[in-house]
């Protein structure tokens, strides 16, 4: 699987179930040959970043959406195990606020996009406010259908003024979440992380399946596309958008800035 292929173009109408979650063409036949690609790709990623770190003049925005146990939290420990940590701010969007309530619901993103050299990670984002709003309704058909076009709106402005923003949604299957959330209530260094609202919203899969899909179908710009990644396989996942980053940084053609003048005959004593 290459790249594109994850990518979602714009209108395009998604359905989920013709996309595989168990793509395993992305590792090869050797998992020994993949984990030392994986390693290779956390290098160059992280000469990437400190490049865009010294720069100071673009960003990138990276979104994580997923239903539970996909695996946003694992990405990020393992895609971003390398890199600076000055220059990586990770975000985790929780239910809202009443401060946060009482405003527009993009005003709390807002304040976390990236600055100037910095690469931004939202884990869950401003999405959950045409998912999880839509799935319970909390929000009718109207609103949802406005969100999207202010979504769109608030993306452009960012890629407009500096900003490259991924956005990945972890595809899981449904039986292998029944997995992983079985493993999480039979571990007891994992029970911690099993939550009774975990089934809850596992018995509305249909309905976020549906949400899911009307929203990337929304959502999914040239400036700021949506991509599916295979997350049945946690190496698959790891490598797919460790590969797609370093894509999107190398695109933005970076250099580090010229040496203050005089520099080379400064005496250090």
């Amino acid at each position: 699987m290459k790249p594109a292929d994850t990518r979602i173009a714009p209108d395009t109408r998604v359905k989920l179930s013709k996309w595989d979650a168990d793509e395993s063409a992305i590792i090869g036949k050797e998992k020994d040959g993949a984990r030392a690609r994986l390693v290779e790709f956390g290098t160059r990623l992280e000469a990437l970043q400190e490049r865009l770190y010294a720069e100071g003049k673009r960003k990138l925005l990276i979104v994580l959406q997923a239903m539970d146990t996909a695996g946003k939290d694992s990405t990020i420990r393992h895609v971003f195990r390398g890199v600076d940590p000055l220059g990586v701010r990770v975000t985790s969007f929780k239910a809202p606020t009443p401060r946060e309530l009482s405003r527009d619901f993009l005003w709390r993103v807002h304040q976390h996009v990236p600055g100037a050299g910095e690469i931004g990670i939202f884990n869950r984002s401003h999405y959950e406010d045409v998912l999880i709003t839509r799935v319970n309704g909390w929000i009718d058909s109207a609103e949802c259908k406005r969100r999207y076009r202010q979504i769109n709106d608030f993306e452009r402005m960012l890629t407009e003024t500096g900003t490259t923003i991924l956005k990945f949604y972890l595809h899981i299957s449904k039986d292998e979440q029944k997995k992983r959330l079985e493993e999480r209530r039979d571990t007891p260094e994992k029970q911690w992380k099993f939550q009774p609202g975990d089934l809850a919203v596992r018995e509305q899969w249909d309905d976020y399946m549906e949400a899911y899909e009307a929203a990337l179908s929304a959502t999914s710009t040239a400036y700021a596309p949506w991509h599916v990644i295979p997350a049945n396989s946690k190496l698959a996942r790891n490598l797919m958008i460790s590969r797609l980053l370093i894509e999107a940084l190398e695109g933005l053609e970076m250099r580090y800035p010229d040496p203050v003048d005089g520099m080379a005959d400064t005496v250090i004593v």
